[in-house]
This record gives structure tokens, C-alpha cells and sequence, in this order.
């Protein structure tokens, strides 16, 4: 009986409910372990932030990554407004925001504290080793180089091949108009025409049309990677993997057209465009710079190019047309002074002498990019701990963020902010003439945009054509003036045109 009171002991003493204590202690200790990691991210967040506007506390592990899903102009405008310096947090990245334009010009020209970072996942994205993320004296040496793709003699080159992409893009505007006369959305029509154009102007017909295509087709996909506040990992399905795959096919043509345009310039051939120039250059004898460039290397500095291009440059063509659209008495005085450079010829092909004489031109150019312009700020990272203020130090490690759009809303600097005055360039004694460094449109420093000429040029020139070809019209609807910023602030829909051949309605 001992033996069977003993066995059954020993049975009870293996029942599961014994090892309660232990389940109920892990989980206790579990749920300790993540309270004590939320309560450490809330206390990290707090010290960072010390007196800085924004949030007092923030969302555990996401923070503000739910304001990435539809970032609009007026979430980033209220940011701004809150002050001078402002603080948020995205996935425990935390972000200094500069809303003035002497904290965004010290961020610019601070190479020893920040260097450019675009947003969390752009090094992912335009691989590490491209020569935008170099600093200091080796980036300096790397653009000066580059620097010699846009001389006014290089600009002088590409033009060619800007004009006749321009000619065909708006015969088939025109033709797609006149089959159907209904306005259409402008956005996906301007970003192909400037993508055909960037990638001519960079690589010439060095790759096939196909490419431009398959370029043009993925790209949309870098766009959406490149928010301010994404999902960081780039697992399969994000918005990151998928930017990822669309580089490795843009890479694969931009090598191969390193390659051809190498062949061609050994062959003697005449540089057609910006590869074959740099070729040129590389070649010549009194370049005392860097001569050897793998393909790869080559491919990443055009694709950075592209990148710092495409977008951009859409953006600003899309409310150029816009604001033409929208105030004809400016279109008028643009197509007036076309038909006075040009003699009346419409076939004329453009140079830069002629947009030289295009005063008025130029002029609304650079309105317009002030009003709307394409890059509303540009992401740094703070490498040690930087005292932007007297009262404040940027934690080493973190964002920080000079925003442009304030600086070129700036009533002090240009009256009335809002409104489209391209007479206020042509004054020499206004302050939009006087205060140059609120003109931001390009950014400042040693990371200024290395082709605003190039940019500059092609959009007037797109717009000089079609101030002489054609009409439009903008059909306004209640989201017009609403703007949403994906890596550019673009119109929410992006607002339908409708074209018609200037000839055939006067």
C-alpha cells in the first residue's frame, strides 16, 4: 500500500498545473521586459527632445509612421509652424525639423556635424556606396569632376536632344487630344516626358527604347520608397523591396550604356550626350582628376542623377503648366516674347542664346518653382552632436531636416508669398533680388544641386514650346489646390488638362 500511495505521488507530482508558477512567472516577466523597454523609449524620446515643440510623448515602436501613409503640404505646414526647431519620432528615428532659413542654411553648411541621409532607406535604395552619401573633402573632389557635365558648353550639347524629345512628346499630347478632346490628369504625361529627357540627355541612344520604357515603368516605385516616413525593412511586399528591384533594372541599363558610350568615344565618335561627355573629359589630357570609372559607378552616378532629376523636375513642369493654365495674362507675355525671339518661327529648335533673350521666361521659371517648389526639404543626419542653437544640441545620430518651403514663403522676402509675381525677378531692387539666400529652390552648400542650370534650361525650354504650340486648359475641381507630398509635392489628382494646337484656336 506504501509502494501504491508512493506511485501516486509521485504520478500528482507530474501533473502539468505544477508547472503554473513557471508559465505565469515568464509572462510576468515578459510583460516587465516590454514595459521597461516602451517606458525607456519614452524617456530616450523626452531627453532628446528636451523643450522642442512637438509631441510630449510618442506612439510606442511607430511613432509618426502612420502620417507617412498620405503626407500632404498642410501636415508638414502646421510642423513648421510650431516652431523653429521641432521634434517627431518615426520607428525610433528621431527628427529635428527646421523651419527657419538660418537653421536650414547651418544644417547645409555644416559638413563637420551633417551630411545628407535623403530619408532612412535611401542608402538601401541608391546603394551606400554612391557618391552622393561621400562628405567632406572627397565629395568635394568627386563633384568637381562631375561638375564638368554641366558646364554652359555640355548644356549647350544636351539641348538638341531636349528639344526634339519635347517636338515628339507634344505631337503625341496633340494627336491623344485631338482622338479625345476630354481633359486628362498631367501627372504620369509629364513624368514620361521628362524621363524619356533625362535619360537621353544622360545616355543618349546607348540604350534601347525598351529601357527607357522598363526605366520609366519601375520607377514610380523609388518614389513611394523615398517618403520622409516608411516602413524601413526592405522585406518582400514594402514599399523599400520594391524600390530595390526597380534600381537593380535601372542599374542594369545605365551599365550597359556606360559601356557603349566607352566604345563609341574609342571609336571616335562625336559625343551626343552627358556620358559621352564625361568620356570626353576623362580622355582628355589636361584632366587632372580621376580617369578610371568601372560601368557600375558610372551607372550609380547617372542613376543619381536621375534621381535628383526625375521628380524633381516633374513636379516642377506639372505646376508650370498649371500656373500658365491658371493666369493666361502671364502665358501671353511668355508666348509674345517667344514669338519676338523666335521671328515666328515655331520649328525653330531652342539654344541657350535664345533663352538668354527669354527674360520674362526665366523669370516665371523661377516663380513658379518658389511658389510650388519641388523639394520642400532635404534629410540630414546629425554625425556628432551638433549645436544648431545656443539653447539646443541636435543628438548625434539623429535626423535633421532643413525645410525650404518656409524660406520661400517668407512675406519679408516676398511679398504677398502666395501669389505668382514673376515681375518680382525683374526688379534688381526687390527683396526677392536682394535676399538670395531665401531662394532655396536648389538647396545650399557643398550638396547645392549640381544641375540646377540643366534643370533650370529644360524646363524653360518645355515651356517656351508650349507657350508656342499649343493651348490648355486646367479643369478645376475641389482637390486642385490640395497637394500631397510623396517624395515631391505634387497636385493630389495631379489636375486635368486639356490641349489643343495653338494654330488651329486662334
Amino acid at each position: 500500500m506504501n509502494s501504491t500511495v508512493a506511485a501516486s505521488a509521485a504520478h500528482l507530482s507530474q501533473f502539468p498545473i505544477s508547472s503554473g508558477g513557471t508559465n505565469w512567472q515568464w509572462l510576468y516577466t515578459t510583460v516587465t521586459v516590454v514595459v521597461s523597454l516602451l517606458a525607456l523609449e519614452q524617456t530616450v524620446y523626452r531627453y532628446k527632445k528636451q523643450h522642442l515643440p512637438g509631441s510630449a510623448w510618442t506612439i510606442p515602436v511607430i511613432g509618426k509612421f502612420a502620417d507617412s501613409l498620405k503626407p500632404t503640404l498642410e501636415g508638414y505646414k502646421a510642423q513648421w509652424a510650431s516652431g523653429a526647431l521641432s521634434a517627431i519620432s518615426v520607428f525610433n528615428i528621431f527628427i529635428v525639423m527646421a523651419a527657419t532659413n538660418d537653421y536650414a542654411r547651418k544644417i547645409l553648411n555644416s559638413p563637420s556635424h551633417a551630411e545628407p541621409c535623403l530619408v532612412h532607406s535611401a542608402k538601401q535604395i541608391l546603394l551606400p556606396e554612391n557618391w552622393v552619401f561621400l562628405n567632406g573633402k572627397e565629395h568635394v573632389d568627386y563633384r568637381k569632376g562631375l561638375n564638368l557635365l554641366f558646364t554652359r558648353k555640355a548644356l549647350a550639347m544636351y539641348m538638341d536632344v531636349q528639344d526634339q524629345i519635347t517636338r515628339k512628346h507634344f505631337a503625341e499630347w496633340l494627336s491623344a487630344a485631338k482622338a479625345d478632346p476630354s481633359a486628362k490628369e498631367i501627372m504620369m504625361t509629364a513624368r514620361n516626358l521628362n524621363m524619356e529627357t533625362s535619360l537621353r540627355v544622360f545616355c543618349g541612344y546607348h540604350i534601347p527604347d525598351e529601357a527607357t520604357q522598363e526605366i520609366s515603368d519601375n520607377y514610380w516605385a523609388i518614389t513611394l520608397a523615398l517618403e520622409l516616413v516608411n516602413f524601413p525593412l526592405a522585406l518582400p511586399g514594402t514599399k523599400v523591396y520594391r524600390a530595390i528591384q526597380a534600381r537593380k533594372v535601372a542599374l542594369k541599363w545605365l551599365s550597359l550604356a556606360a559601356h557603349n558610350s566607352k566604345k563609341a568615344m574609342a571609336a571616335g565618335r562625336v559625343p551626343e550626350c552627358m556620358m559621352d561627355q564625361w568620356i570626353t573629359v576623362l580622355a582628355d589630357p589636361t584632366y587632372k582628376g580621376r580617369k578610371e570609372f568601372s560601368d557600375h559607378e558610372m551607372a550609380m552616378v547617372v542613376f543619381s542623377f536621375l534621381f535628383a532629376s526625375q521628380d524633381a523636375m516633374s513636379s516642377g513642369l506639372i505646376y508650370g503648366f498649371q500656373h500658365l493654365a491658371d493666369h493666361p495674362d502671364i502665358l501671353q507675355k511668355i508666348r509674345e516674347e517667344q514669338e519676338r525671339i523666335r521671328g515666328n518661327d515655331v520649328d525653330k529648335p531652342i539654344t541657350m542664346e535664345m533663352l538668354d533673350q527669354s527674360t520674362y521666361l526665366r523669370a516665371f521659371v523661377k516663380e513658379t518653382m518658389r511658389v510650388k517648389p519641388p523639394v520642400t526639404m532635404v534629410p540630414y543626419k546629425a554625425t556628432k552632436a551638433f549645436p544648431i542653437a545656443d539653447d539646443y544640441t541636435v543628438p548625434a545620430g539623429s535626423m535633421v531636416i532643413p525645410s525650404f518651403y518656409p524660406s520661400l514663403h517668407d512675406p519679408a522676402v516676398y511679398p504677398e508669398p502666395e501669389k505668382l509675381l514673376p515681375e518680382r525677378w525683374l526688379d534688381p531692387e526687390s527683396t526677392a533680388n536682394k535676399r538670395p539666400q531665401n531662394y532655396l529652390v536648389f538647396g545650399s552648400g557643398p550638396h547645392r544641386c549640381i544641375g540646377l542650370e540643366y534643370a533650370m534650361s529644360n524646363m524653360a525650354l518645355v515651356l517656351a514650346h508650349a507657350a508656342m504650340t499649343m493651348t490648355w486648359e486646367h479643369e478645376i475641381t475641389p482637390e486642385s489646390d490640395k497637394v500631397q507630398c510623396v517624395l515631391i509635392p505634387i497636385p493630389i489628382y495631379a489636375w486635368p488638362l486639356a490641349l489643343a494646337v495653338l494654330w488651329a484656336v486662334r
